[in-house]
């Protein structure tokens, strides 16, 4: 890859060729994929990505940890659209919003992004089998993605995985491991069984090629957005991988002279699960919490991508805001109806978050804001029901109709 230095230590600085099995570095730290940004400034031109008829992530290849002759992955991952959301941003009381839909991706969600780098990776390495754990979604986009590429799966979720994800799951053919136990519970069992049968690892923690898939959403922003920068990016944390992700997308364009300056992000984390928003309110570092949110794409406790994440919300001088199990269930209906944007717990965050801070002025009312939905709502649709309540049941009767409509201050004439 002529376009990559190297991986290296986001702790120790200690630098590795960029192999396609790269993991963490000796000291446990993560890595950091490293770019030689003057080769890709030779190569790589607005005109020339404005010409390119390429609608997936892969349309950023030489800003992609990829060699020239891997193949783009079966999918149509990522471009996924950019909505304007004026309505909504009238009512927050701010200048200009967008919605950026990722779960319109094939297999519902922005971890498609990853788990289809995950695979051109491990199609590089030579390897048959991906493995990882996941809350879910990272599961479900692994399974689909490898599918489509002809590889064998081993999954590992926690056994709250919601029933939708698990679905995805056993039709794309994983082998699925429900774990009686916490998300730390389900990766440490994992990270066993992957060192034992040397599969392909896929785990956010380990891999540090995910991140370099996931931030490709902040890629199509900016290039949907025609290189304006926002004021703000609001998006839901779970891990860390995937706000970690975005932020150095963004880097990369700086660097690149793609964007001529970067916007401060907006780290959204569910009140009962928060350690990274925590650590950045505290000042100090990170400590594992429980996982108490019906949002379980984000609810880790013990965040693996944590150091990479913490550096992106201070180095985008970013604003941190825990939001209730209630105020989430409340954005995923606001979405709806304002929007037509249908998300799931953890996907709708982000626009939680950003409607709480716009509710205590943190956020000022000229700012232009994107807010990233990571996930659909069909992943989850008890907790959608719950959010939006019960349809209507009655007979086929008009007078059942009449008061029915009457009970629920319906007025069908308006």
């Amino acid at each position: 890859m002529r376009n990559v230095i190297c991986g290296r230590c986001v702790k120790c600085g200690r630098e590795y060729e960029a192999v396609p099995n790269l993991t963490n570095c000796a000291c446990g730290g993560i890595l950091d994929i490293i770019y030689d940004y003057d080769y890709i400034k030779s190569h790589f031109t607005k005109q020339t990505l404005a010409e390119r008829n390429n609608p997936t992530m892969w349309r950023y290849r030489e800003l992609l940890p990829v060699e020239p002759d891997t193949p783009d992955t079966p999918l149509r991952v990522g471009w996924s659209p950019l909505y304007e959301a004026d309505r909504l941003a009238k009512q927050l009381g701010i200048a200009k919003l967008w919605i950026k839909d990722d779960g319109l991706n094939p297999t519902a969600s922005l971890k498609d992004r990853a788990s289809a780098m995950a695979v051109a990776k491990a199609k590089e390495a030579g390897a048959d089998v991906i493995a990882c754990s996941s809350t879910g979604n990272a599961a479900s986009s692994l399974a689909g993605n490898a599918a489509a590429a002809g590889l064998k799966t081993f999954i590992f979720v926690p056994s709250r995985a919601p029933k939708g994800k698990v679905a995805q799951l056993m039709t794309f053919g994983a082998t699925v491991i429900s774990v009686q136990g916490s998300y730390e519970d389900t990766f440490e069992l994992s990270k066993q069984a992957i060192d034992k049968w040397g599969w392909y690892n896929r785990n956010a923690a380990i891999n540090p090629y995910l991140s370099e898939g996931k931030k490709t959403v902040g890629l199509e922003i900016m290039e949907q957005l025609s290189w304006q920068v926002p004021d703000y990016i609001a998006i839901s944390v779970g891990d860390g991988c995937t706000i970690a992700g975005l932020w150095k997308g963004l880097k990369d364009l700086y660097a690149i002279g793609f964007i001529d300056r970067l916007p401060r992000l907006i780290s959204a984390q569910a009140e009962g699960c928060h350690p990274i928003n925590r650590a950045i309110e505290t000042g100090e570092p990170w400590y594992p919490m429980e996982e108490n949110t019906l949002a379980d794409s984000i609810a880790v406790g013990v965040p693996r991508n944590a150091d990479k994440a913490l550096m992106a919300i201070r180095e985008s001088d970013g604003l941190v805001v825990n939001v209730t199990d209630e105020e989430i269930m409340a954005a995923q209906k606001l979405l709806g109806t304002t929007c037509g944007v249908f998300g799931e717990p953890a996907g709708v965050t982000g626009a939680a978050g950003l409607k709480k801070l716009c509710e205590q002025g943190r956020i000022p009312k000229d700012a232009k804001v994107v807010s990233v939905v990571t996930g659909n709502g069909l992943k989850d649709v008890a907790n959608a029901i719950k959010a939006c309540g019960e349809p209507i049941s009655i007979p086929s009767d008009m007078d059942r109709l009449l008061e029915a409509f009457a009970q629920r201050n319906i007025h069908p004439e308006a």
